[in-house]
């Protein structure tokens, strides 16, 4: 066995761990009882230090020099050994207790979390989101003295490699620079017409599921590696070749859990089309957060609340609940779909206040890993972000700083990823029309092929293969991230 063909067998094992790490992830934060807990915690803190294990044994430095040196291979393998030389400069800078204790953390903190949000008490969560962020403070800055970055920087890199606060600075100045003024002239021109109308309800969870289900089928989710459920917080998880995405369900208004499944269903059949000769090595694994996100939101966003779509959908929906009137006509539903406003959850908002929610949240993060900002004065701080960057004040804090399960659940850094991907989105689906000009017409049929087609050659199956988000990118649209197609996007849709 070579070096590189042992590197590819522990990999292997790793990425199987981590499905099975990803099954149980899924099984928390949807049926799992809550007397389970402790249980739980302990498992997952047990394979997380494995995994932990198995990626720091010090034969694998030996193993990656000598396949550094192995002129024999070819340009997916060096990509493969490229990525496995990333994980392993990560996994070999966080102490393996420090990994145990994080995980310990997080399990414990999201349940405390959900019952917190529940009650609308930060002082609930208080402790032990504390204990999570001074673990995770912990793992960044030991990250970030290996790699010679800042800690906060090294959060950024876990999630999509070489990003840099720098560089998110400068495009979310940019984004700053023009949406105050976009938004007051979106809600100025929405004034003046009038207001959508919403369709009358109940709409029951069964006829909400059946709908939901159908529109997968029409995206191209494969449920034969995957399933749809329900939890608190919308997701997509589980394992290679088992597929799990979620939503949630309003009886009284079924516009939300529907665009909540088109979205999960764009993170989904990304993770159903990576390059399956290399669905076990780290070269297979998706090309970092934000061009994930960027494949929810293309779907969502883009394609599935374009005219064109809504204009299909329309009948779809009236069929399902049996509705008629001028509130499911197409017209209403795209002013529905299109309507912008000031509000409080980042989920339900508008992709034109959308970055507001996250450039806050960037922000408070960065101050809060920093040390420039007490835990304990999130709420306040988080309030007057709002003001400052919405428009409104949260009545309390489940509406406000309770609202999200990423810092609880460890997944600081991330926030960037939505709003880069809405970029990266718009830049994509305006290639992906210039390159084929049948991909709008056929969603005005309800058909996808097209578009999915054109993801799958240029996104799902390039895997990890190239080095960054931005290399993707520039193949796939011929020049890096910038706010010019967004802003264009927006605009036109808008305005």
């Amino acid at each position: 066995m070579t070096a590189y063909q042992d590197l590819e067998r522990r990999h292997a094992r790793i990425a199987a761990i981590g499905d099975a790490l990803g099954i149980l992830g899924w099984d928390t934060q949807t049926i799992m009882p809550e007397g389970a807990n402790d249980g739980r915690a302990e498992q997952t803190a047990t394979l997380s230090v494995i995994v932990h294990e198995l990626a720091t044994d010090p034969r694998m430095a030996d193993l990656l020099a000598e396949a550094e040196g192995d002129g024999s291979l070819d340009s997916w393998q060096r990509a493969n050994l490229r990525e496995m030389r990333r994980h392993h400069v990560h996994a070999t800078a966080i102490p393996g207790e420090l990994v145990e204790a994080t995980s310990k953390a997080v399990s414990v903190c999201e349940m405390t979390w959900r019952a917190a949000r529940a009650e609308g008490d930060f002082a609930m969560l208080l402790p032990s989101l504390s204990e999570v962020l001074a673990r995770v403070r912990e793992g960044a800055e030991a990250m970030g003295a290996v790699m010679g970055i800042s800690p906060y920087d090294a959060l950024l890199d876990s999630h999509d490699p070489g990003a840099r606060t720098e560089r998110i600075d400068a495009l979310f100045a940019d984004l700053s620079g023009f949406l105050p003024d976009l938004i007051g002239r979106v809600l100025d021109r929405q004034a003046a017409s009038p207001a959508p109308l919403l369709p009358d309800g109940p709409f029951s969870v069964e006829k909400q599921r059946e709908l939901g289900v159908r529109m997968m089928e029409r995206l191209g989710f494969d449920f034969r590696r995957g399933r749809l459920d329900v939890s608190l917080h919308p997701f997509c998880g589980g394992a290679t070749g088992d597929v799990r995405i979620t939503t949630r369900y309003d009886e009284a208004n079924f516009t939300d859990a529907l665009m909540g499944v088109l979205h999960e269903t764009g993170h989904a059949l990304y993770e159903q089309n990576r390059p399956r000769a290399w669905l076990s090595q780290p070269v297979g694994q998706s090309r970092g957060m934000a061009v994930h996100e960027s494949q929810s939101l293309l779907m969502e966003m883009q394609a599935c609340r374009s005219p064109e779509f809504i204009t299909w959908l329309a009948p779809a929906v009236r069929e399902v609940f049996g509705g008629e009137g001028p509130a499911w006509e197409a017209g209403n539903l795209r002013r529905l779909y299109s309507r912008v406003e000031r509000g409080f959850i980042r989920v339900n908002a508008d992709e034109v206040t959308y970055p507001a929610h996250i450039i806050l949240r960037y922000r408070l993060e960065k101050a809060l890993i920093g040390g420039d900002l007490a835990l304990a004065d999130l709420p306040g701080a988080w309030n007057d972000g709002m003001a400052e960057l919405v428009g409104v004040v949260p009545p309390n804090d489940r509406l406000g700083c309770l609202q999200d399960i990423h810092w609880p659940g460890g997944g600081w850094g991330y926030f960037p990823s939505y709003t880069l991907g809405a970029m990266t989105a718009a830049q994509l689906f305006e290639a992906a029309r210039t390159a084929d000009p049948e991909i709008v017409p056929a969603l005005s049929r309800g058909e996808f092929a097209p578009l999915v087609a054109w993801l799958r050659v240029n996104v799902h199956e390039t895997g990890c293969f190239h080095a960054s988000g931005d290399e993707l990118l520039t193949a796939a649209t011929g020049r890096p991230l910038d706010a010019t197609v967004f802003r264009r996007h927006l605009e036109q849709r808008y305005l």
